[in-house]
């Protein structure tokens, strides 16, 4: 069972900014991601469903995280359809993200009133995802949707909308600048942040630093707006 509401999820993307989006087979490796984000002040992270048995690692870590990192906040993402969604939720799971939105995946989230962050990539699909009673929109790809001037757009005439997008954010200033101007209410972050140099080289140290970086460069963006 989910160890966050959802309200405390949502409290929690808003405040910080910025999830971590990874994967990696190794557990010892995952392990020490969640452990240095966490430590860099990074508390919210996607787990992604994209490798065999990605589940079972999610589950270990999960159960690791209650006792390591108790103030780590997983979910998992990558995730299509409602059976996946209810494999994560029944390993801990606090929330469920996805590259599309599944009106199956909504309802089943709903029923165990965990947070559902599904892609779009339209007006219409984050419309018919808030409908399906999504709170934060997961706009994806961020770049091929048309970057930080699709999102401004986009709230012009949907001001209530609460968006996220991953694919096309870096951790320069330039970038959060754009998106956070535009008018996110976090953004979503793979490789720029946990990048594959520091997996192999396992520097924890350098990607603790790194997000407290980003999380200090998104509070000074926000409080210049």
């Amino acid at each position: 069972m989910a160890r966050y509401s959802r309200l405390q999820v949502y409290n929690a993307i808003h405040e910080i900014g910025v999830v971590p989006v990874f994967y990696n087979a190794d557990l010892d490796n995952v392990k020490s991601i969640v452990k240095a984000c966490s430590a860099g002040g990074i508390r919210v992270l996607e787990f992604t469903n994209r490798g065999d048995h990605a589940w079972e690692v999610f589950t270990e870590l999960e159960k690791w995280a209650r006792v390591e990192v108790p103030d780590a906040i997983l979910g998992a993402g990558s995730v299509l359809e409602a059976a996946t969604a209810a494999m994560y939720i029944n390993s801990g799971a606090n929330f469920i993200v996805g590259p599309v939105t599944n009106a199956e995946v909504a309802r089943t989230c709903n029923r165990r009133k965990i947070s559902y962050t599904p892609g779009c990539g339209t007006a219409s699909e984050v419309s018919y995802a808030e409908e399906l009673g999504c709170e934060i929109i997961k706009v994806f790809p961020g770049s091929g949707a048309g970057g930080p001037g699709f999102v401004k757009d986009l709230l012009g005439p949907m001001p209530w909308s609460s968006i996220m997008p991953t694919g096309g954010v870096s951790t320069s200033r330039e970038s959060l600048e754009g998106w956070f101007n535009a008018g996110v209410t976090a953004v979503g972050m793979g490789s720029g942040l946990v990048s594959s140099d520091i997996v192999s080289s396992k520097d924890w140290a350098a990607l603790e630093q790194r997000s407290k970086d980003v999380v200090s460069l998104i509070k000074e963006i926000k409080a210049g707006k």
